[in-house]
């Protein structure tokens, strides 16, 4: 296994033991639930959005190791980005795990989201990954209906 594999699959691991942003947030203005029903993977994201941006996010819920990693690392991420970079970073995660991976990665340009490159190798955990930042999203776009992989 390569160093840098070994490195992603720590920072993985850490996450999921030690999520960050994992409470509710009481000053949310926009919230959304998410559940991914082949993993059993259940999500909400509470968001404080003022004038544009994020100025608090946070997580709640159950799932896999990739999935609870996913959403600890994408609030760290998000939090003081405004609604369109946090938009534009949902295009690129998503690119990131359902890319055929025939194109070399810029982890530079990624940043912390570049341990989640390993997962278009399991289709299968695409959907753990991404539950989260679907969520965030519709919690973005104020859809009441709750997100789900299926």
């Amino acid at each position: 296994m390569s160093e840098l594999r070994e490195l992603y699959q720590e920072v993985i691991l850490d996450h999921n033991k030690k999520p960050r942003n994992f409470r509710v947030l009481e000053t949310a203005n926009h919230h959304a639930d998410g559940h991914n029903p082949l993993c059993g993977d259940n999500v909400t994201v509470y968001l404080d959005v003022e004038d544009g941006v994020i100025t608090d996010i946070s997580f709640q819920g159950s799932g896999c190791a990739i999935s609870k990693a996913s959403a600890s690392v994408m609030t760290t991420v998000l939090k003081g980005k405004s609604v369109a970079e946090a938009e534009d970073l949902f295009n690129q995660f998503h690119e990131l795990v359902t890319a055929d991976g025939s194109e070399e990665l810029d982890a530079d340009h990624l940043g912390k989201l570049a341990v989640f490159s390993g997962v278009r190798e399991f289709p299968a955990r695409v959907k753990c990954a991404s539950l989260a930042w679907h969520t965030v999203h519709a919690a973005l776009a104020a859809t009441e209906k709750p997100v789900t992989t299926e």
